[in-house]
């Protein structure tokens, strides 16, 4: 098992933990020793037990926030997916008169014929 030295308020610590694991054990130093440094700026240097115990404190806080909006979110999700499928909403488009595709297909054949009549003067 790897030990590895974090840095938690200017204190070193040696922590053992399982191979591979480093990068989350300073990861979660690093979230530990931002919580210290506030709390040692404010009241000084502090023995290691209280300066952890309050860093912890703090963190366990933001984690109660944060696990609270998270269950207010999963709650919402839960709720949206309950409510019924709205029905899908119905388009009506009206019905082209049958007159109007036979003008276009009367226009398309004058259009054709003027189109004849002009290669026909230019031939």
């Amino acid at each position: 098992m790897p030990e590895v030295e974090i840095m938690i308020g200017g204190r070193g610590f040696q922590v053992v933990c399982q191979a591979g694991e480093e990068h989350f054990l300073h990861s979660a130093a690093k979230m530990l020793d931002q919580e210290a440094q506030p709390i040692l700026a404010q009241m000084g240097r502090l023995p290691e037990g209280r300066m952890l115990l309050m860093a912890g404190l703090m963190l366990a806080d933001k984690t109660a926030a944060v696990e609270d909006e998270l269950r207010l979110l999963q709650a919402r999700v839960a709720e949206l997916e309950a409510r019924p499928v709205p029905e899908p909403l119905r388009i009506e488009v009206p019905v082209i008169p049958p007159q109007v595709g036979e003008t276009l297909a009367e226009i398309a054949a004058r259009a054709e014929a003027l189109a004849q009549k002009v290669e026909e003067r230019l031939a």
